[in-house]
């Protein structure tokens, strides 16, 4: 098997093949650090050898759905590519879901397992329950759950005692690997149907958007229940790149990770670039081995004070999940501009009647690829958003850019009543429905706001049904419901909400001030 083009998709070339060919070719290449551990790619091809032979054992196999809500750790990545070695679908859960929103998830996904750290016990146990049928649990922990409610129990560990060779499969690139939630126009969140050529496309179009190279150190705080995480894990099976990795992102203790683990790039999705800023200015602020910074949605003002304060060079960019993350980069230095497509895909901007606009006209942008199976076949269990998605051969993305004379790209805004905030693209039905079933809410409305970080937030709109609602009490409720980031920060009481004919509430009209209750003021 010829060893792939690091800036190619290679249609007969697997994300598991490209384990074999990086252990074969350089076995103690070192593919990740963590807590003063390395793990070579030999090391990692074993393991996740270990795993795929223990899981098959547990019936798991091609076509298998299992759900994962797993720490970021070498195990959750060891599990990734073992499901992937055994042809079943991986269905990231985020670790920082719970209550309606993860039993939405489980229940809509309809796994035949879950994998879960015993650390999310006090979620993903009660969550489990709410199901129709009793599914087989495989437990990371000590500290063993009641079984009874469950199904069949497991435990992560004692998968690894096999060191015979996993069941034969071979992965082909238009099969459906994993099924990644996210939020859509209006309604549920929703799966989208992820091949085996998506990922390995997202990692390709991460190598060139960030340039780099073999030897270099990316720093590796990407959360694996998204997309852009599990395509770093995929990148450092493209080019011998060693991940340094730590366990979360923390805005303080960013530059010393990067300093300490010599990291030549940083990843930047939703507020990073901002929450980075925001910390004290430092001699040390320059102090490190980072080249290049990547990543999408960084604003023009945000750009310069970056490069200038911490002296990297900037890489942005247009993804979506349902189109393998990353279809236009900017490698040219443009402040504000998301760039150009890349060469295995096509963009269009397109006015409401479908024709194409002109330059510097903005329209929303349709996308499509060249090579076969890298933009979604379409979302689980689910037609309807489906065929309003994909027309023509054509993937209608729902947000409004302009493309110049020049054939640069430019982000405009969203169509899709979505909203993202620090990586994390929100459901507004999904947050109005928790706050609904508050006992002093009568009706509310979620829209995004800019922060004064020009950053997107969350503002609810709230029509108490009687006297006594309390903006703080309110916030606190909501911590025990929702995921920290679908908790809005802003809150706005309001007497009336404008409707439509059909009694749906009018959002374009309403304040996008944040002149109003603000928790990160009234609760700091």
């Amino acid at each position: 098997m010829a060893d792939p083009e690091m800036h190619s998709i290679d249609p007969d070339i697997s994300v598991s093949d490209l384990l074999d060919l990086r252990a074969a070719e350089n076995c103690t290449h070192v593919f990740c650090r963590w807590n003063g551990s390395a793990l070579t790619y030999g090391e990692l091809r074993s393991r996740v050898d270990d795993l795929a032979t223990g899981l098959a054992d547990h019936g798991v196999g091609a076509g298998k759905r299992v759900a994962v809500m797993m720490p970021h750790h070498p195990d959750h990545i060891v599990l990734i590519l073992a499901l992937m070695r055994l042809g079943a679908i991986l269905v990231p859960v985020n670790t920082h879901l719970r209550g309606a929103s993860l039993e939405y998830q489980l229940s809509d996904s309809q796994p035949d397992m879950i994998v879960a750290d015993e650390s999310f016990a006090d979620t993903i146990l009660p969550a489990m329950r709410t199901l129709e049928q009793a599914v087989h649990l495989i437990w990371r922990g000590t500290t063993l759950p009641d079984p009874s409610p469950l199904g069949r129990l497991s435990l992560f560990k004692e998968l690894f005692s096999s060191h015979n060779a996993p069941p034969a499969h071979r992965t082909k690139g238009g099969d459906i690997v994993a099924i990644c939630y996210t939020s859509g126009t209006t309604g549920a969140p929703k799966g989208v149907l992820m091949t085996d050529a998506m990922f390995r496309a997202a990692a390709t179009s991460s190598l060139i958007l960030s340039g780099m190279k073999p030897g270099d150190v990316p720093l590796f705080w990407e959360p694996m229940y998204h997309v852009f995480g599990i395509e770093v894990v995929v990148l450092a099976l493209h080019c011998p790149v060693t991940l340094a990795m730590v366990d979360r992102f923390s805005a303080s203790r960013f530059w010393q990770w990067a300093r300490d683990s010599q990291a030549t790039h940083i990843h930047y999705v939703g507020g990073v670039l901002q929450l980075l800023l925001k910390q004290p200015a430092s001699e040390c602020d320059r102090e490190h081995r980072v080249r290049v910074a990547w990543g999408g949605g960084c604003p023009q003002n945000v750009w310069h004070a970056f490069a200038e304060r911490f002296g990297i060079a900037m890489r942005d960019s247009f993804g979506m999940t349902e189109t393998a993350a990353l279809n236009i980069v900017n490698t040219e230095g443009v402040a504000g501009a998301i760039g150009r497509p890349l060469p295995y895909f096509e963009a269009r901007v397109t006015r409401d009647d479908g024709s194409d606009a002109d330059a510097d006209e903005i329209g929303q942008l349709l996308i499509r690829g060249t090579v076969p199976n890298i933009v979604t076949p379409g979302y689980f269990n689910n037609s309807e958003a489906t065929a309003a998605s994909l027309k023509g051969g054509w993937f209608h993305t729902g947000d409004l850019v302009r493309k110049d004379s020049d054939g640069m790209y430019w982000f405009f805004d969203r169509k899709k009543d979505s909203i993202r905030r620090r990586g994390e693209n929100i459901s507004a039905w999904e947050v109005e429905r928790v706050v609904a079933e508050h006992p002093l809410v009568e009706e509310c409305a979620l829209v995004m706001v800019r922060n004064e970080f020009d950053d997107e937030d969350l503002k609810i709109f709230v029509k108490p049904a009687a006297a006594g609602f309390d903006p703080a009490e309110f916030h606190r409720w909501c911590e025990t419901r929702m995921a920290r980031f679908q908790i809005p920060r802003f809150v706005a009481l309001i007497d009336q909400f404008e409707k439509t004919p059909t009694e749906r509430i009018r959002k374009k009209g309403l304040s996008r001030s944040i002149d109003c209750w603000d928790a990160e003021k009234a609760l700091s």
